[in-house]
């Protein structure tokens, strides 16, 4: 769920980047960076289950198959990290999808260095557009 909500967020910031700076292709580069978010995610959730599993003594070496539906007992509290480990498994995939996205928006779209300003440049216009949005006009 909160995957679904950063992705959508995430997907929104590309296509305002990509029409502020008018660029070519934005529905190419949008859907681009769509299914590299979703493909990060999803590699970071099966990380994420072989870390919990790997915690709870379970043998991850070859014969390690386990995939996303057969979730089985994973309660992390009562294990190690206590409270911060699930916090962690749930932000982990969303940040790292949108890591991988802004790192192509940056290097491929927008034709910028890699610096913490540009990786995040644009973000703060995007919660005021959307703020902005709901505004109605009072005639």
């Amino acid at each position: 769920m909160i995957g679904g909500i950063v992705m959508i967020l995430t997907v929104i910031w590309v296509y305002q980047s990509l029409m502020k700076a008018k660029k070519d292709r934005v529905l190419l580069w949008v859907s681009i960076c769509a299914v590299v978010f979703l493909v990060v995610q999803v590699l970071f959730y099966n990380i994420n289950i072989m870390i919990i599993d790997g915690l709870d003594g379970k043998d991850v070496g070859g014969e390690y198959d386990r995939d996303l539906t057969s979730v089985g007992d994973r309660k992390t509290q009562e294990g190690a990290g206590g409270w911060f480990m699930p916090v962690l498994f749930e932000f982990l995939p969303p940040m790292a999808g949108f890591l991988s996205v802004s790192v192509i928006r940056s290097l491929f779209i927008m034709k910028e260095a890699l610096t913490p300003a540009n990786l995040f440049s644009g973000v703060k216009e995007m919660f005021e557009s959307i703020k902005n949005s709901f505004k109605t006009s009072s005639n």
